[in-house]
């Protein structure tokens, strides 16, 4: 059963697969429809994503500043008093 596979191993890496033509339409059509759905899917439910990508931009933009302002992690510049 397996005695025919070490004398085509070598056969396999000869072989020259031409690209069909009919296939790589298809995937290209595919791969388009689902770029389509994701954006789609990203978008539902709100009226105005530019506004939505506006804030997220916004607060990873505050995000870096209190990370960059702030003191090595140490209580964010809170302090503690006794007494």
């Amino acid at each position: 059963m397996g005695l025919c596979l070490p004398c085509m191993g070598g056969a396999v890496k000869d072989v020259v697969e031409t690209p069909d033509p009919v296939s790589e339409i298809k995937r290209r059509q595919l791969a388009e429809a689902a770029e389509k759905r994701q954006m789609e899917a990203s978008s539902r439910g709100i009226k105005n994503a530019y506004s939505v990508e506006q804030k997220k931009k916004k607060q990873e933009e505050i995000e870096k500043r209190m990370a960059a302002s702030g003191s090595g992690g140490e209580g964010g510049g809170l302090r503690w008093q006794v007494g």
